[in-house]
């Protein structure tokens, strides 16, 4: 009878190395994974942008500890983010130049390279004031007038190039500094995947005795998880110029090609709008120069991968891209949200508290200008009109003359405009008709004013 020898087995258990010894990816190879140049460079862009979150979402601060590739790029920009405080600090005049300043503020979006993001062009209706180029939270909120309601009410009328109109009244204005609460963190399950796998295959590696991939790992996960921290430890503030005492109504123009937005309100509820801004700000100028040292844990990262995966073994290395993969997968996740979507809301409901909105379609530039000019009722509307509509032959210059008039006192008799024969006169019959069309975008106009003023 056949009796099974176990000799084999039982030497398996009685000396586990070897079982260690025989994994297939242990023995002798001549293949290596030298990734080293490539894990450094690639990914650095979506790893940054998923550390922007941390702003807006507090816990996301704490689930940051997980190794992630790019680390060259993101020490390079983490360092030119903390340099950018200091020459904000010097010559802007956002944070005291006494060597015992208190606080540091920086900009946000030089962390991403948008730190040169500009709104549109602004004009204020009683003033005069022209701002060439606002800020962003300016292009803010002339993107979320333009995505709260794509149409609104269209105004029957004559169309060559319709022209979205958005009237917002803001009400009270914001305080000159706050800080807006933050939301809770979203995805602490879907972050612990990559903590999970970035911790677990450190792990394995030391188990394994490969000390050069778990090493290289653990480097990774500490120099992600601590810049999380200190990013996600300044608060996000809100600020914006006090308006000088007596000074007019803040009413004015936001504009594009394609779309307007008239804000109505006090001289600062505008100014939060127009010149108005988020800074991230550190307690101390201590605890911000701790991004210096984020960036150079970034550096150290970037070096050793350099020197240290190509004496991995073929299962650390496996181990290392294991983990650097699924981070890339969650960064890439993190970094697909619309950031831009999520400043819009916190603009919205966190600093201007949910402005009232009312959008209009109009059907051509000129039905458009003469809405405006109703809406806002300017003192001399003259200016705006020129400036809004530079037209100056002499049809324009016939139908500015009229329209001024009526507008003196809007109603209804006034804006059933027609040339009469003194008009019309010294005209051809192609400008008699394009006058004719004018006067129609001009009643097509009143008439969306009317509807307004029954709607307000």
């Amino acid at each position: 009878m056949y009796t099974p020898q176990f000799d084999a087995v039982s030497s398996l258990f009685n000396n586990p190395s070897t079982i260690m010894d025989s994994l297939p990816l242990d023995k002798p190879s001549r293949f290596s994974l030298d990734n080293s140049g490539v894990t450094s460079l690639l990914g650095g862009d979506d790893a940054l942008s998923a550390m922007t979150v941390v702003h807006v979402y507090g816990d996301q601060r704490f689930l940051g500890w997980y190794n992630t590739a790019g680390s060259f790029q993101i020490a390079r920009r983490l360092n030119s983010f903390a340099k950018s405080a200091s020459l904000h600090h010097i010559f802007n005049g956002n944070t005291s130049t006494k060597p015992n300043s208190k606080s540091v503020h920086m900009n946000p979006m030089t962390l991403l390279g948008q730190e040169s993001h500009k709104g549109p062009k602004y004009r204020a209706a009683h003033s005069g004031t022209i701002i060439e180029e606002t800020s962003y939270v300016a292009a803010l909120f002339m993107k979320e007038c333009a995505n709260w309601d794509s149409v609104g009410k269209v105004v029957p009328g004559r169309k060559t190039q319709p022209i979205g109109i958005t009237i917002a009244d803001l009400g009270q204005a914001p305080p000159p500094e706050m800080r807006p609460a933050r939301s809770s963190a979203f995805t602490p399950l879907f972050a612990s995947v990559p903590i999970a796998i970035s911790i677990g295959t450190s792990a394995l590696c030391a188990v394994y005795e490969d000390c050069y991939a778990s090493l290289l790992i653990l480097i990774g996960i500490v120099a992600s998880g601590v810049s999380c921290l200190v990013l996600g430890s300044a608060d996000l503030v809100f600020t914006h110029p006090e308006p000088a005492k007596g000074s007019p109504a803040g009413d004015g123009i936001l504009s594009s090609d394609k779309d307007i937005v008239l804000l109505r309100g006090t001289e600062g509820a505008v100014n939060s709008i127009t010149r108005g801004s988020f800074s991230l700000h550190f307690s101390s100028e201590a605890h911000h120069n701790l991004i210096r040292w984020c960036s150079v844990l970034f550096f150290i990262q970037c070096i050793t991968q350099l020197f240290l995966i190509p004496q991995a073994s073929l299962f650390g290395q496996i181990m290392f891209l294991t983990s650097l993969g699924i981070s890339a997968l969650y960064n890439a996740w993190l970094s697909s949200m619309d950031k831009e979507k999520i400043h819009r809301k916190l603009l919205f409901e966190r600093v201007l508290e949910n402005p009232t909105l009312t959008r209009y379609t109009l059907g051509t530039r000129t039905t458009a200008v003469v809405f405006i000019l109703l809406v806002l009722q300017v003192p001399d509307p003259k200016g705006l009109l020129d400036e809004l509509l530079p037209n100056n032959t002499k049809v324009w210059k016939q139908w500015k003359t009229t329209i001024l008039e009526r507008l003196r006192q809007p109603n209804d008799e006034s804006f059933q405009l027609a040339g009469n024969a003194g008009e019309l006169s010294g005209f051809t019959q192609q400008e008699q008709d394009l006058l004719g069309r004018l006067y129609e975008d001009a009643r097509a106009a009143y008439n969306g004013y009317r509807d307004y003023l029954r709607v307000d």
